[in-house]
This record gives structure tokens, sequence and C-alpha cells, in this order.
């Protein structure tokens, strides 16, 4: 049986239409609520929330569904994901829910849950969820109905727990950081964080309204923050998404770097401090550059789907530590269960500060490669997997390209589309080798 409402990150989509109403939203706790209890009397659920407007309409519809359930829930107010995953660990709850839809903009949000070890849930859990929202609601009688209290500090213990995760014999005392919270649940957050440990810092999307999420600021706009460095003559620049769990960084001169660079960075930061590092997880799309520098230090390399959740399940599989994806998610499993963007932002600032080298002086000689990306329309018809010409022209632009490039073709999973990626040393070879075998399907 397949999933009906939960996709690969929770349950997302536009509020006002199904599944993102108050409705919907009360039975999704409801049922929870019920499998919650067939392992625990007494469940405990932790809420906490971006600064979308309508996380308080689907705030207090989860709060009723869990009480209605005899669940007992505590608020956190706004924090970010990572933040919710940390503080259902600390606080032994039985599970963690957030309501963010990430960097979508304001009119979108979703649900998405941590187990009680602060880790993403199975797909059995889902299925079971869904199998439960089936049932008619069952209605516990009043003396069993749960109660709600708010947790105080939320944020200060959030604070605390990343701040611990830098070296205690280090600060960033000296150094002017612009923070970017892209007007998202790290807001209050991320700016004290950097400042606590003795930065200088510069706010920028750090003023939410419930309706500027992730509008022209934050880690999917991040040239808002290349301004605020170049305009503050900071030394680095720190832009989040509407959740925080999402990364990206800028140095003094303005150049932003991506999370394949930074995965390279922590793991780079580890080995130069004589720590184990057996083998980094990527994803389809890292940049092969990446993969040959580790290699190089005799680190092994694997790539998932694309998606955090896959990151971590082959993390998990190999028992590494060390994971990620271009677009800003990092996974330091030795520091949290859960990518969070504050935490990384940390572990590459403290490379630098050890060091005492920019991260362009760190990255040198890893350059990336570059990729060219053709969308091709396929004709309703046409079987990509077994067109013999595709084929063909695959396997000569492999052989042309030997161990300097890579070929990556995958279908689009909203459209009927072929995406034909190569990736090479040389950018005219990279865009020639591309153009000949997305020619093959016109």
């Amino acid at each position: 049986m397949g999933r009906q409402y939960f996709g690969t990150d929770g349950i997302r989509g536009t509020v006002g239409q199904a599944p993102i109403t108050p409705d919907f939203v009360l039975r999704l706790a409801h049922a929870v609520g019920h499998v919650l209890k067939k392992t625990e009397a007494r469940p405990t659920v932790l809420i906490g929330k971006d600064t979308r407007i309508s996380g308080y309409m689907l705030e207090s519809a989860l709060e009723s569904g869990f009480n209605s359930a005899g669940v007992d829930v505590v608020l956190l107010g706004p924090l970010p994901t990572p933040g919710v995953a940390y503080l259902t660990r600390a606080q032994r709850a039985s599970l963690g829910v957030v309501i963010s839809a990430s960097h979508n903009p304001f009119a979108d949000n979703g649900i998405k849950f941590f187990s009680r070890k602060g880790t993403k849930l199975s797909d059995q859990w889902e299925l079971d969820v869904e199998s439960e929202l089936l049932k008619s609601p069952h209605w516990v009688d009043s003396a069993q109905l749960g109660k709600t209290r708010r947790l105080k500090d939320a944020a200060g213990r959030y604070i605390e727990f990343c701040k611990s995760t830098f070296s205690n014999d280090l600060t960033l005392k000296g150094l002017k950081i612009v923070v970017d919270a892209a007007h998202g649940a790290a807001y209050q957050i991320a700016p004290e964080v950097f400042h606590e440990l003795g930065a200088e810092v510069v706010s920028i999307g750090c003023s939410p309204d419930g309706l500027n999420i992730n509008k022209d600021v934050g880690a999917t706009h991040p040239q808002a923050l290349v301004a605020a460095v170049k305009a503050h003559q900071a030394d680095y620049g720190i832009a989040l998404d509407g959740d925080a769990d999402r990364l990206q960084l800028v140095d003094a001169q303005g150049r932003l770097y991506n999370g394949d660079e930074l995965l390279y960075l922590m793991a780079d930061d580890r080995l130069g401090r004589d720590e184990h590092v057996p083998g980094v997880v990527g994803t389809l799309m890292t940049n092969m550059a990446v993969e040959l520098a580790l290699k190089a230090r005799g680190v092994q390399f694997e790539r998932a789907k694309v998606g955090d959740r896959y990151v971590l399940e082959e993390l998990e599989k190999h028992r590494w530590i060390l994971g990620g994806e271009g677009s800003g998610h990092l996974l330091a499993l030795d520091k949290h269960t859960t990518g969070d963007g504050l935490i990384s932002a940390l572990q590459v600032l403290q490379a630098c500060v050890r060091s005492d080298k920019s991260m362009s002086e760190l990255l040198r000689g890893v350059e990336l490669f570059p990729q060219t990306l053709i969308n091709v329309r396929l004709a309703p018809s046409l079987d990509w997997k077994t067109h013999a010409p595709l084929a063909e022209a695959t396997r000569a632009v492999e052989a042309e390209l030997g161990n300097q490039g890579r070929v990556l073709i995958r279908p689009s999973g909203t459209e009927p589309l072929l995406r034909v990626m190569v990736e090479a040393r040389d950018a005219e070879q990279c865009r020639a080798c591309a153009q000949r075998i997305a020619d093959t399907l016109c």
C-alpha cells in the first residue's frame, strides 16, 4: 500500500487546500495520537513551528487533535526544525512535530514528525498513521483528555545546544558575520548563537511578519546575503532557509559556497585533526570534484538519491557520520541526529578559525566541475529506458570522459521530462556531450 498523504518530508501543500486544512490536521493529530498510544499509555508530543501566519491555525488544530486522543502537548513556539528534533530527544518526549514548509513561500505549510530519538520516522510508521486516518475518530472521555503547556525558554535551550557543538577552546571574536534567517524560524536564535560565541553580528531576514518568510532572502535567495556581506565588509555571511535546516555560506569577497564544498570542508577539518573519516555520503547531484578530492584523501564516497532523507539512510547503512547535498542540507551525526543549518555553519567556521585560513584557502585544489543540465520533453510513446540511440550516445560520452566526468540521466518526478546532466573538467566538452545525448531524443 502506498502513502496517500506523506511525501519524502512529511505532509506539505497550499494552506486552505487539502490536506493542509484545519479539519484534516486535527484528524491527523488524532490519528497519530492513537498510533502513539498503542505503545505508550500517556504520550507527550512537542510542537514547534516557523513564522508563517498559518502556523497559529495549524498549531491549534494539532493541539486539539492530540488532546482529544489523550495525548499531552508541549508548545515550543517558533523554533528551527532541528531544534524541535533536539528538544524531543532532550525532553524524552514521545514525538516531535514541526509546522513548516521549509523553503517554500508563506502560502504553503506542512507537518513533519520526529521520533523520540530526534530522527525521521519510518515509512511503516507513516503507513500506520494513514491506516488510522481511515478509521472513525475515537474521542477519549473528559478525564483522559490531554493537557497542553508551553516550554519555557525553548529557544534558549536550543541556543546552548548549538553552542555546545563548537569547540570550547575556540571563539568567533574578531569576526563580523552577516546572518540571514529568511524571516523564518531562526530569526531570534541564529543571531544570538553567533553573538554569544563572540562574533559581531549583522542581521538581515530577521523581521518576520507572517507573510515574508523566504521572500527575497535566505538560503534560496543568497544574493541578499552577498550584497550585505559586501556592504558591511563582513568576514562571512550565513543564510538559512525558513526552517533553518539548510545553509549557504559567503566569504569576505562575496563568493558563495554550496553544500558540496561545505561538506568537503567538514570532512577535511576532521582529517586535519587525525580523526577517522571512513566515508562520506553525497547525492546523485554532488559535484564530482568533491568525490575525487575525498577519494584522494582516502575517504570512500557514496551517492544517495536526492533528498536529505536518503542521505541519512545511506549514512546509517554504512555507520558513517558526514553527508549532505549541494542545496545545503548537511549532516554531522556526531553533532546532531538531523540536518542543522546552524550547526553546519559552526562546523565550517570552526575549521576556518582553527586553521586560520579562509574557505577559499581550505578549498584550494577543489575546483568544482562545470555541469550542464538539459531538460528534454519526452513524447508520450517514448520509453527512454529502452531507447537504443540514447543508450549508445550515453556509452560513447562515458567512454570519452573516463574518470574525468560523468553522465546522469533521470526522469522528472512531476513532468514528462528527462533530465540529462553531464559533468566534466572542461566546460565546452561538458556542454557538447550533454547536447549530443539530448539530441538523440529529439
